[in-house]
């Protein structure tokens, strides 16, 4: 019977934080320039693979919530060079763009779309700063890839803390499973486990802090394991 359609079985909501999906399936994938349609591919795959559990169990989809932002579309000034940066016509925002529109099209997935802040200050590369510090180079010999826009997500966590919540007190799923290896969820998944829900955590094989164990229900990581 469909994993989709048996009511009979308990319900899973899945959630996924879409900056920390991409970064670690670069990472593991060993991907620098990713493929929006495999991508999403990967993505709903992995998703569905947590629906048979340990012992057999099977647990019937409810949805698969992506929380990620609208990709960055203005257009800057490089301060070292001076040259005009359209961020809409990058291949980072074609590849955001394509990405979301072949979520849409996967079956049971919903997108939950923040915004990017791009804080309207450049900043300078870590290790340049340091070297500037050291007086080791001056701002003369910055070049124009040593500054860059510190983007910032906004309204992504709280999407994420408020869908955790509604699901739990509306009684909608049985279990709720997370991708991320964000701390910011505990708070959400304390009030699931108080009402009753299982909560599983997927941090796609990257470490966790040691007290975060006493706040889930389980850690199942999908995606194949990285040599």
């Amino acid at each position: 019977m469909s994993i989709f359609f048996d009511c009979m079985k308990k319900k899973t909501a899945i959630l996924v934080d879409g900056g920390f999906f991409l970064k670690r399936y670069r990472s593991i994938k060993k991907i620098r320039n990713p493929d929006a349609v495999r991508t999403a591919t990967d993505l709903w795959e992995m998703c569905l693979s947590h629906l048979t559990q340990a012992k057999g169990e099977t647990y019937d989809l409810y949805r698969i919530f992506y929380y990620d932002c609208k990709p960055y579309s203005k257009k800057q000034h490089n301060p070292i060079t001076g040259k005009s940066i359209d961020f809409a016509k990058t291949d980072q925002y074609n590849f955001q763009i394509s990405f979301f529109e072949e979520l849409k099209k996967k079956r049971k997935v919903a997108l939950r779309l923040g915004v990017l802040d791009d804080g309207r200050n450049w900043v300078i590369n870590p290790r340049k700063t340091k070297d500037l510090l050291s007086k080791k180079i001056s701002i003369d010999d910055l070049q124009e890839s040593d500054v860059s826009l510190p983007f910032r997500q906004k309204r992504v966590d709280i999407k994420i803390g408020l869908d955790i919540a509604s699901i739990t007190l509306k009684k909608q799923v049985e279990q709720i499973i997370l991708v991320s290896g964000d701390s910011d969820f505990v708070p959400a998944a304390k009030l699931a486990r108080t009402e009753g829900v299982d909560f599983i955590l997927d941090p796609m094989w990257n470490p966790i802090k040691p007290h975060l164990f006493e706040h889930i229900d389980g850690l199942y990581s999908k995606i194949p394991k990285p040599r």
